[in-house]
Protein backbone atom coordinates (compact mmCIF):
# COMPACT_ATOMS: atom_id res chain seq x y z
CA UNK A 1 0.00 0.00 0.00
CA UNK A 2 1.68 3.77 -0.69
CA UNK A 3 1.73 5.56 1.92
CA UNK A 4 -0.43 7.09 3.72
CA UNK A 5 -0.74 11.41 4.59
CA UNK A 6 -3.05 12.01 7.25
CA UNK A 7 -5.10 15.24 5.28
CA UNK A 8 -7.94 15.34 7.91
CA UNK A 9 -7.74 19.23 8.16
CA UNK A 10 -6.05 21.37 5.58
CA UNK A 11 -6.07 24.85 6.30
CA UNK A 12 -5.91 27.83 3.82
CA UNK A 13 -3.53 30.36 5.23
CA UNK A 14 -3.43 34.06 3.27
CA UNK A 15 -0.05 34.51 1.57
CA UNK A 16 0.06 38.26 1.70
CA UNK A 17 0.42 37.77 6.22
CA UNK A 18 3.43 37.22 7.18
CA UNK A 19 1.95 36.84 11.08
CA UNK A 20 -0.46 33.88 10.06
CA UNK A 21 2.55 32.20 7.84
CA UNK A 22 4.21 31.78 11.26
CA UNK A 23 1.08 30.90 13.12
CA UNK A 24 1.17 27.94 10.90
CA UNK A 25 3.94 26.34 11.87
CA UNK A 26 2.09 25.60 15.34
CA UNK A 27 -1.01 24.50 14.54
CA UNK A 28 -1.98 21.21 14.32
CA UNK A 29 -3.32 21.19 11.13
CA UNK A 30 -2.47 18.06 8.99
CA UNK A 31 -1.54 20.67 5.78
CA UNK A 32 -1.53 24.00 4.65
CA UNK A 33 -2.24 25.36 1.69
CA UNK A 34 -0.22 29.05 1.83
CA UNK A 35 -2.51 30.96 -0.73
CA UNK A 36 -1.60 33.47 -3.46
CA UNK A 37 -4.73 33.51 -4.98
CA UNK A 38 -8.20 34.67 -3.72
CA UNK A 39 -6.58 35.76 -0.31
CA UNK A 40 -4.36 38.29 -1.87
CA UNK A 41 -5.29 41.71 -3.48
CA UNK A 42 -4.15 42.25 -7.03
CA UNK A 43 -1.16 44.63 -6.22
CA UNK A 44 0.34 42.47 -3.42
CA UNK A 45 0.87 39.19 -5.81
CA UNK A 46 4.24 39.42 -6.17
CA UNK A 47 5.49 40.15 -2.74
CA UNK A 48 3.10 37.36 -1.33
CA UNK A 49 4.81 35.39 -3.75
CA UNK A 50 8.15 36.15 -2.48
CA UNK A 51 7.00 35.51 1.15
CA UNK A 52 5.39 32.20 0.81
CA UNK A 53 8.31 30.57 -1.43
CA UNK A 54 10.63 32.00 1.62
CA UNK A 55 8.68 30.82 4.00
CA UNK A 56 8.62 27.66 2.41
CA UNK A 57 12.46 27.34 1.73
CA UNK A 58 13.02 28.61 5.27
CA UNK A 59 11.15 25.04 6.53
CA UNK A 60 10.04 24.90 9.87
CA UNK A 61 6.71 23.55 9.11
CA UNK A 62 7.35 19.71 10.84
CA UNK A 63 5.32 17.12 10.04
CA UNK A 64 2.34 19.33 7.91
CA UNK A 65 2.27 18.85 4.59
CA UNK A 66 3.04 22.50 2.69
CA UNK A 67 1.30 23.37 -0.11
CA UNK A 68 1.03 26.56 -2.27
CA UNK A 69 -1.62 27.74 -4.65
CA UNK A 70 -0.96 29.22 -7.36
CA UNK A 71 -3.05 31.55 -9.36
CA UNK A 72 -4.53 30.52 -12.65
CA UNK A 73 -2.43 29.89 -15.69
CA UNK A 74 -4.68 32.34 -17.18
CA UNK A 75 -3.74 35.24 -15.07
CA UNK A 76 -0.93 37.47 -15.06
CA UNK A 77 0.73 35.48 -11.90
CA UNK A 78 0.22 32.12 -12.55
CA UNK A 79 2.68 30.74 -14.94
CA UNK A 80 5.15 32.88 -12.20
CA UNK A 81 3.74 31.66 -9.07
CA UNK A 82 4.13 27.83 -10.45
CA UNK A 83 7.89 28.41 -11.35
CA UNK A 84 8.92 30.51 -8.06
CA UNK A 85 6.88 27.28 -5.78
CA UNK A 86 8.59 24.64 -7.90
CA UNK A 87 12.07 25.98 -6.85
CA UNK A 88 10.67 26.68 -3.29
CA UNK A 89 10.41 22.83 -3.19
CA UNK A 90 6.59 22.59 -1.22
CA UNK A 91 4.75 19.28 -1.21
CA UNK A 92 2.58 20.17 -3.64
CA UNK A 93 1.00 23.04 -5.51
CA UNK A 94 -2.57 23.66 -6.28
CA UNK A 95 -3.84 24.83 -9.06
CA UNK A 96 -6.92 26.90 -9.35
CA UNK A 97 -10.42 26.32 -11.34
CA UNK A 98 -9.02 23.64 -13.17
CA UNK A 99 -11.80 22.65 -15.83
CA UNK A 100 -10.04 20.58 -18.39
CA UNK A 101 -6.56 18.24 -18.20
CA UNK A 102 -5.40 19.99 -20.41
CA UNK A 103 -4.76 22.95 -18.14
CA UNK A 104 -2.69 20.06 -15.85
CA UNK A 105 -0.52 18.94 -18.74
CA UNK A 106 0.55 22.69 -19.52
CA UNK A 107 1.49 23.13 -15.64
CA UNK A 108 3.31 19.64 -15.83
CA UNK A 109 5.54 21.06 -18.68
CA UNK A 110 6.67 23.77 -16.40
CA UNK A 111 7.26 21.79 -13.38
CA UNK A 112 9.44 19.52 -15.85
CA UNK A 113 12.61 19.26 -14.04
CA UNK A 114 11.34 20.14 -10.90
CA UNK A 115 11.82 17.50 -7.98
CA UNK A 116 9.64 14.54 -8.68
CA UNK A 117 8.04 14.93 -5.10
CA UNK A 118 6.61 18.21 -5.73
CA UNK A 119 2.72 16.89 -6.70
CA UNK A 120 0.06 18.55 -8.10
CA UNK A 121 -3.64 19.13 -6.47
CA UNK A 122 -6.15 20.36 -8.57
CA UNK A 123 -9.36 22.82 -7.66
CA UNK A 124 -12.48 21.75 -9.15
CA UNK A 125 -14.90 24.50 -8.64
CA UNK A 126 -16.23 25.18 -12.42
CA UNK A 127 -19.34 23.48 -14.23
CA UNK A 128 -17.04 22.81 -16.76
CA UNK A 129 -14.64 20.67 -14.87
CA UNK A 130 -17.70 18.96 -13.42
CA UNK A 131 -18.90 18.30 -17.25
CA UNK A 132 -15.48 16.91 -18.06
CA UNK A 133 -14.64 15.50 -14.33
CA UNK A 134 -13.97 11.86 -15.60
CA UNK A 135 -11.11 13.08 -18.12
CA UNK A 136 -9.75 15.65 -15.21
CA UNK A 137 -9.08 12.93 -12.77
CA UNK A 138 -7.73 10.51 -15.78
CA UNK A 139 -5.08 13.04 -16.11
CA UNK A 140 -3.21 11.51 -13.66
CA UNK A 141 -2.57 8.06 -15.61
CA UNK A 142 -0.10 10.88 -17.10
CA UNK A 143 2.99 10.96 -14.74
CA UNK A 144 4.40 14.32 -16.39
CA UNK A 145 0.61 16.03 -15.04
CA UNK A 146 1.96 14.97 -11.11
CA UNK A 147 -1.52 14.92 -10.48
CA UNK A 148 -2.51 13.56 -6.84
CA UNK A 149 -5.50 15.60 -5.26
CA UNK A 150 -8.54 16.58 -6.25
CA UNK A 151 -9.81 20.26 -3.90
CA UNK A 152 -13.16 20.99 -3.70
CA UNK A 153 -14.52 24.69 -4.64
CA UNK A 154 -17.60 24.65 -3.35
CA UNK A 155 -17.84 28.25 -3.21
CA UNK A 156 -16.75 29.23 -6.48
CA UNK A 157 -19.18 26.37 -7.94
CA UNK A 158 -21.66 27.99 -6.08
CA UNK A 159 -20.91 31.39 -7.37
CA UNK A 160 -20.89 30.38 -10.71
CA UNK A 161 -24.13 27.61 -10.94
CA UNK A 162 -26.16 30.10 -8.24
CA UNK A 163 -26.68 26.89 -5.77
CA UNK A 164 -27.35 27.71 -2.46
CA UNK A 165 -25.76 27.31 0.69
CA UNK A 166 -28.23 24.93 2.82
CA UNK A 167 -28.09 22.65 5.43
CA UNK A 168 -27.56 19.14 4.39
CA UNK A 169 -25.89 20.54 0.97
CA UNK A 170 -28.71 18.96 -1.46
CA UNK A 171 -27.68 21.65 -4.31
CA UNK A 172 -24.35 20.20 -4.09
CA UNK A 173 -24.52 16.81 -3.60
CA UNK A 174 -24.60 15.68 -7.01
CA UNK A 175 -20.97 17.45 -7.77
CA UNK A 176 -19.55 15.97 -4.35
CA UNK A 177 -20.54 12.68 -5.12
CA UNK A 178 -19.42 12.90 -9.02
CA UNK A 179 -16.12 14.22 -8.19
CA UNK A 180 -15.19 11.68 -5.57
CA UNK A 181 -16.25 8.81 -7.93
CA UNK A 182 -14.09 10.42 -10.27
CA UNK A 183 -10.67 10.57 -8.06
CA UNK A 184 -11.48 7.57 -6.87
CA UNK A 185 -11.07 5.87 -10.02
CA UNK A 186 -7.53 7.11 -10.82
CA UNK A 187 -6.44 6.11 -7.38
CA UNK A 188 -6.77 10.66 -5.97
CA UNK A 189 -7.05 11.64 -2.72
CA UNK A 190 -10.08 14.21 -2.92
CA UNK A 191 -10.88 17.24 -0.06
CA UNK A 192 -14.14 18.04 0.69
CA UNK A 193 -14.93 22.57 0.52
CA UNK A 194 -14.85 25.12 3.14
CA UNK A 195 -17.00 25.94 5.73
CA UNK A 196 -18.08 29.69 5.57
CA UNK A 197 -19.57 30.39 8.94
CA UNK A 198 -16.83 30.27 11.52
CA UNK A 199 -19.10 30.69 14.25
CA UNK A 200 -21.50 28.06 13.74
CA UNK A 201 -19.41 25.62 14.87
CA UNK A 202 -22.80 23.03 14.91
CA UNK A 203 -23.34 23.51 11.53
CA UNK A 204 -19.27 22.74 10.65
CA UNK A 205 -18.99 19.51 12.49
CA UNK A 206 -22.25 18.07 10.48
CA UNK A 207 -20.78 18.95 7.82
CA UNK A 208 -17.59 17.04 8.13
CA UNK A 209 -19.63 14.52 9.22
CA UNK A 210 -21.34 14.65 5.83
CA UNK A 211 -17.68 15.04 4.09
CA UNK A 212 -16.61 11.75 5.69
CA UNK A 213 -19.50 9.29 5.13
CA UNK A 214 -19.53 10.26 1.63
CA UNK A 215 -15.36 9.84 1.68
CA UNK A 216 -13.32 12.13 1.37
CA UNK A 217 -10.16 12.25 3.07
CA UNK A 218 -10.82 15.49 4.62
CA UNK A 219 -11.86 18.62 4.79
CA UNK A 220 -10.16 22.02 3.70
CA UNK A 221 -10.41 25.07 6.64
CA UNK A 222 -10.79 28.88 7.00
CA UNK A 223 -9.80 29.32 10.26
CA UNK A 224 -7.66 27.16 13.26
CA UNK A 225 -10.81 26.90 14.87
CA UNK A 226 -12.15 24.81 12.80
CA UNK A 227 -9.05 22.55 12.84
CA UNK A 228 -9.24 19.81 16.20
CA UNK A 229 -13.20 19.48 14.78
CA UNK A 230 -12.06 18.04 11.79
CA UNK A 231 -9.03 15.88 12.87
CA UNK A 232 -11.64 14.46 14.96
CA UNK A 233 -14.08 13.98 13.11
CA UNK A 234 -11.57 12.12 9.94
CA UNK A 235 -9.64 10.25 11.95
CA UNK A 236 -10.74 6.62 12.37
CA UNK A 237 -12.58 5.84 15.09
CA UNK A 238 -10.70 3.59 17.65
CA UNK A 239 -13.10 0.99 17.78
CA UNK A 240 -13.30 0.92 13.96
CA UNK A 241 -9.38 0.64 14.29
CA UNK A 242 -9.78 -2.41 16.52
CA UNK A 243 -12.15 -4.20 14.43
CA UNK A 244 -9.95 -3.63 11.40
CA UNK A 245 -6.97 -5.04 13.28
CA UNK A 246 -8.99 -7.93 14.48
CA UNK A 247 -10.09 -8.74 10.60
CA UNK A 248 -6.64 -8.16 9.68
CA UNK A 249 -5.26 -10.74 12.32
CA UNK A 250 -8.00 -13.88 11.57
CA UNK A 251 -7.41 -13.96 7.49
CA UNK A 252 -3.57 -14.06 8.45
CA UNK A 253 -4.22 -17.00 10.82
CA UNK A 254 -2.16 -20.09 9.10
CA UNK A 255 -5.74 -21.92 9.07
CA UNK A 256 -7.52 -19.51 7.39
CA UNK A 257 -5.02 -18.83 4.33
CA UNK A 258 -6.78 -19.01 1.19
CA UNK A 259 -10.27 -18.33 2.22
CA UNK A 260 -12.26 -15.67 1.19
CA UNK A 261 -14.89 -15.50 4.43
CA UNK A 262 -14.26 -15.98 7.55
CA UNK A 263 -16.70 -15.71 10.97
CA UNK A 264 -15.21 -13.25 13.33
CA UNK A 265 -16.83 -12.65 16.50
CA UNK A 266 -19.59 -14.32 15.20
CA UNK A 267 -20.18 -11.61 12.30
CA UNK A 268 -19.34 -12.99 8.85
CA UNK A 269 -16.31 -11.00 6.90
CA UNK A 270 -14.86 -11.08 3.83
CA UNK A 271 -11.18 -10.70 2.72
CA UNK A 272 -12.32 -7.05 0.75
CA UNK A 273 -13.15 -6.39 4.58
CA UNK A 274 -9.79 -7.10 5.70
CA UNK A 275 -8.61 -4.81 2.49
CA UNK A 276 -10.61 -2.29 3.46
CA UNK A 277 -9.24 -2.83 7.24
CA UNK A 278 -5.69 -1.87 6.03
CA UNK A 279 -6.53 1.64 4.54
CA UNK A 280 -8.14 2.18 8.15
CA UNK A 281 -5.03 0.89 9.95
CA UNK A 282 -2.44 2.55 7.97
CA UNK A 283 -4.53 5.92 7.92
CA UNK A 284 -4.78 5.26 12.15
CA UNK A 285 -0.68 4.14 12.29
CA UNK A 286 0.20 8.03 10.23
CA UNK A 287 -2.17 9.93 12.63
CA UNK A 288 -0.23 7.89 15.43
CA UNK A 289 2.81 8.61 14.45
CA UNK A 290 2.30 12.44 13.04
CA UNK A 291 1.14 12.92 16.21
CA UNK A 292 4.14 11.10 18.08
Amino acid sequence: MTAIRPRRSVLYMPGSNARALEKAKTLPADALILDLEDAVAPDAKASARDQVCGAVKAGGYGPREVIIRANGLDTPWGRDDILAAAAARPDGILIPKVSNPETLQEVGKLLAGAPDNIRVWAMVETPAAMLDIARISAAARDRSTRLACFVMGTNDLAKETRARFVPGRAPMLPWLSLALTAARAEGLDILDGVYNNISDMDGFRAECEQGRDFGFDGKTLIHPTQVEPANEIFAPPAAEVAWARKIIAAFQLPENAGKGVLSVDGKMVEILHAEMGKRVVAVADAIAARQG
